[in-house]
């Protein structure tokens, strides 16, 4: 996914409200930025941070910037990390189309944001794959790393991922394929795992669905001021 303009590079000032965070550009501007992402960002929030910020023209929106990325380093040299919580399932959709994903291949043609379960709508459904089973694929943004290589989710507590988690369940007991696909947003990710102190509620619902059935994946990104794109998958520890 190519980025329509390249991104515009800052330092981080704060980000405060959840949604909002002040940078100062390499222009020397003070521009308030929103933030696309409702997790606790633990440890991608240090002021003084190097980020990247994408532009809209839009008239109609409040906040001409978005916080897109950030430079983190855990000791072994700086990586770019995605915060933005909303490009994952452009991201997935895209690497479904190119072949990149290939336990998701073979299907003829795919919908997003189709509604199912309890109110909810599925990321990606599949159909008309080999067998008749529609597909439904679920994706979460991953962009914890406590220990250098280990990515993890979730970043703060999540009952609607739990929830998520056991709407595919539902969807295998009724004959379905489903698959939870996590998009590490950072390149120096070479395996994941789930954060069971931060949510053991999400961890449970997490092995639950496993056993139920549904397949789980892991696929880590490369990432630049121009361009995101989903590279490889990667080991689950909790498999």
């Amino acid at each position: 996914m190519k980025f329509a303009r390249s991104l515009v590079p800052g330092i981080l000032i704060q980000r405060y409200k959840r949604f909002l965070a002040d940078v100062t550009t390499a222009g020397g501007v003070t521009v308030t930025a929103s933030c696309p992402n409702t997790g606790s960002m633990l440890g991608l929030t240090k002021p003084g941070s190097k980020v990247w910020l994408s532009e809209s023209d839009s008239p109609t929106r409040k906040y001409r910037h978005t916080w897109e990325m950030i430079e983190a380093d855990l000791g072994t040299g700086a990586h770019l990390v995605g915060i933005n919580t909303g490009r994952p399932n452009a991201l997935v959709t895209e690497a479904i189309e190119t072949g990149k994903i290939g336990e998701l291949s073979g299907y003829s043609t795919f919908r997003r944001e189709v509604k199912y379960g309890l109110n909810s709508r599925i990321d990606v459904l599949l159909s008309g794959g080999r067998d008749s089973r529609d597909c439904y694929v679920e994706v979460k943004n991953v962009h914890l790393m406590r220990d250098n290589g280990l990515a993890e989710f979730p970043d703060s507590k999540t009952e609607r991922g739990a929830k998520h988690l056991r709407e595919l369940s539902a969807m295998v007991e009724q004959g379905h394929r489903a698959v939870m696909v996590f998009l590490v947003q950072r390149s120096d990710a070479e395996r994941f795992k789930l954060a069971a102190d931060i949510d053991p509620a999400y961890a449970a619902a997490f092995q639950t669905a496993a056993a139920s059935g549904v397949e789980m994946l892991c696929y880590r990104c490369t990432l630049s001021p121009a361009e995101i794109a989903v590279e490889k998958r990667i080991e689950i520890a909790d498999l």
